[in-house]
């Protein structure tokens, strides 16, 4: 049953990673709620499965010429380095305040897109509306 668990939890976490949100932002709560899995070793395993899928997106975004490699070591040599970085980091807080503090980011982020989305909502709407005025105006 175990297994099936972890399964799932991979799954799910390759699916939203595929899809373009980072797949440790459910990988990471899954293992430590539903597997029971220490803080740490779920941010390793996060760590790790990142790796294959990262390379996966890389080949499909180069295959439809979506990279410009003129930004590429702009963004990856400071992503590298941070992540790096924060493993360290990560390494000397220990596993509860380590996990309170990824539930605060978690809900910081999921308060940001929120927001986002309601700005990009608004927006919205007000461009059809002056759309609409400007077709009943012609």
């Amino acid at each position: 049953m175990q297994i099936f668990i972890y399964i799932s939890i991979g799954v799910a976490g390759g699916v939203l990673g595929g899809m373009g949100m980072g797949g440790g932002t459910l990988l990471i709560p899954l293992l430590t709620m539903f597997a029971a899995t220490e803080q740490h070793v779920a941010q390793c395993i996060n760590l790790l499965a990142f790796i294959p899928m990262s390379i996966a997106a890389l080949i499909i975004h180069l295959k439809n010429k979506l990279v410009r490699f003129g930004y590429l070591l702009w963004v990856s040599l400071p992503a590298v380095a941070a992540g790096v970085g924060a493993s360290y980091l990560a390494k000397l807080v220990e596993a509860k305040a380590l996990a309170k503090y990824f539930g605060i980011f978690l809900a910081a982020l999921g308060v940001y897109q929120l927001v986002c989305i309601i700005v990009t909502f608004i927006k919205d709407i007000r461009a059809k509306k002056q759309k609409n005025t400007k077709n009943l105006l012609n």
